[in-house]
């Protein structure tokens, strides 16, 4: 019966189902399209200061969202994207996080092979592209999965930068049920758990290969 309430009489769980979808794949993709080059950057290219500069990035990754919040509150009302979706996307885009787990993975890369490919012509986008993507694919992949389930679950960012409720991801709504609703609470909650497990349970593999080629030091 809580299901049927939730799933039949409770239009606005679909809303913010898709709040969350719209979000977190918008997150996913742009996120990936930054990231894959910058890694490539930082770990292939050779220029004077990547090392220093790669750990001031890395130091990037390790401040709390507490730190920045109000930095990127003054940007994001300065362009005008406050109570938008984008607000929320914009800055997990520039995230410090998959850089770093993406980048481990095209270090491993032999450098013979990518000299290779560009002796016999290609340039550094299709070395990127036919080397570097195939073979760093399991850190590709394990950003993927655990950006998607930090994403799921994201509470500060959507709370301090959207003021509309309509556009409240599945992470705010589960709290407007109360507890005095606990069953239909206990059902949202289980539905909401079903997009993550399948995600995890898909890129296991993956993510956990992943993983250990990030945690291997140079």
């Amino acid at each position: 019966e809580n299901f049927k309430e939730l799933l039949v009489y409770s239009p606005e769980f679909y809303r913010v189902f898709w709040n969350s979808l719209l979000m977190v794949g918008g997150i996913l993709f742009f996120q990936t399209l930054v990231a894959v080059p910058a890694a490539w950057a930082f770990a292939r290219a050779e220029f004077k200061g990547r090392r220093l500069l790669f750990n001031i990035y890395v130091i990037f990754m390790l401040m709390p969202f507490q730190v920045t919040m109000l930095s990127q509150y003054l940007v994001l009302d300065g362009m005008g994207l406050m109570n938008r979706r984008l607000a929320v996307i914009l800055p997990a885009v520039f995230s410090a996080f998959p850089v770093f787990l993406i980048y481990r993975g095209f270090a491993d890369i032999p450098r013979d092979v990518a000299d290779s490919a560009r002796i016999d012509g290609a340039n550094e986008w299709q070395v990127l592209r036919y080397i570097g993507l195939p073979l760093g694919k399991s850190g590709i992949l394990a950003c993927v999965v655990i950006s998607f389930l930090d994403l799921w679950n994201m509470v500060e960012q959507p709370l301090t930068f959207l003021r509309d409720k309509a556009l409240y991801p599945l992470s705010l709504y589960l709290p407007t049920l109360g507890a005095d609703r606990g069953e239909l609470l206990l059902a949202s909650a289980a539905v909401t758990l079903i997009p993550a497990v399948f995600v995890f349970v898909i890129g296991q593999e993956e993510l956990e290969r992943g993983i250990i080629a990030s945690a291997l030091k140079e």
